[in-house]
């Protein structure tokens, strides 16, 4: 049997502006774009969160929870990595089994690990302990027998908390958890849960396999397996990148096609430099375009050549262009990504390492 830890930074990027400036300290501080912009909160102190503001919250509407908030929308991002960098080794001085999730979370299996301590509870304290003497954040975690108690343990007191689940608590546990708890089950598959008498995680449990098959389709196997504590997933040291992206959402909409090329240049510069600090290339484009009224348009291409830079990248977007109504229906927000990358590709998930937080929107 695994001994699992998830390790979860509390309010991350706010805690380190917090960190770094005494005058923020005990304040409700909003990191994320402007409250005036259609940018969104990317994370925010826990004095900002007794007002209901939450991640991916739309900026403007944390401004109305509360008016009085500092918003932090000038980011330096090498303080994040810099701290980041500093936990991800002292994970590493227990073990190498080490699956980064985010700058701010990762799972460690330490089931075997290079302190020789048979507990995992232990180490976990040892592991929050050394987070805050070494960069001055505090941080949770959950501690059990699989990735997904673990990660849902870890959410349980925080912050500064942890919860450690053992193999015969489990089905208690999962039971008595409300099922909006339950890591996977997002805000529409629980508003539909609840509609069906589902509130809690014993009464996800009545439901057989086909049921749940029948309702949730083969989301169904996964509500099934996770309920009853089934999850075999192995923690992944290693992860290759498969795709390389940037987005811009613009203040005003974008009716000009000029306006909008020069915007997608802008998008395909900072994407050459992805390229060159990856050590990678493409064989794929996707444009991403979002019409003012919000509906999505993506159209691909396969590169006959290498895309190694931003002249490569340009190339192929005039016709990916005129494949859309971009210009003719006014556009929210721009985007490019490649696809079938070749080289070095590194090894760590950067869902959270761009911080590009004036360019992301709602899910």
């Amino acid at each position: 049997m695994r001994k699992i830890i998830h390790v979860d930074m509390d309010a991350f990027y706010a805690s380190v502006e917090q960190r770094d400036n005494p005058a923020l300290r005990g304040k409700p501080v909003v990191v994320g774009g402007p409250p005036n912009s259609r940018g969104v909160v990317s994370t925010c102190s826990y004095e900002a969160r007794v007002y209901g503001i939450h991640s991916a919250m739309p900026s403007t509407q944390a401004y109305k929870l509360c008016p009085q908030a500092i918003f932090v929308t000038h980011h330096n991002f090498s303080k994040y990595k810099e701290a980041s960098d500093i936990i991800r080794s002292i994970f590493f001085s227990y073990t190498d089994l080490v699956e980064p999730l985010s700058l701010d979370e990762a799972y460690l299996d330490v089931t075997e690990n290079k302190m020789n301590n048979p507990s995992a509870t232990r180490i976990a304290q040892e592991i929050l302990k050394r987070i805050f003497d070494e960069t001055h954040l505090t941080a949770s975690a959950g501690v059990s027998y699989n990735k997904f108690i673990a990660k849902i343990a870890s959410d349980i007191h925080k912050p500064k908390g942890m919860t450690v689940i053992r193999p015969e608590e489990a089905e208690v546990f999962l039971e008595k958890l409300p099922i909006g708890k339950f890591w996977g089950i997002g805000k529409k598959t629980e508003a539909r849960m609840k509609q069906l008498g589902i509130e809690w995680g014993s009464d996800l449990k009545k439901l057989e396999m086909y049921e749940l098959l029948d309702l949730f389709g083969k989301s169904g196997s996964y509500y099934y397996n996770a309920v009853r504590g089934i999850d075999d997933r192995r923690v992944e040291p290693e992860h290759t990148r498969k795709s390389l992206g940037r987005e811009n959402t613009f203040s005003s909409d974008l009716t000009d096609s000029h306006e909008i090329m020069a915007e997608l240049e802008q998008i395909g510069a900072r994407i050459e430099e992805d390229l060159r600090n990856q050590n990678v290339q493409a064989r794929q484009l996707t444009l991403k375009v979002k019409y003012h009224d919000f509906r999505l348009c993506t159209r691909s291409v396969q590169s006959p050549t290498i895309l190694r830079n931003k002249e490569d990248i340009l190339s192929l977007v005039p016709d990916l262009l005129n494949k859309t109504e971009a210009g003719a229906i006014p556009v929210r927000l721009l985007g490019l990504s490649l696809g079938k990358l070749q080289g070095d590709l590194y090894k760590e998930p950067q869902a959270q390492m761009e911080l590009n937080l004036f360019a992301s929107e709602n899910p």
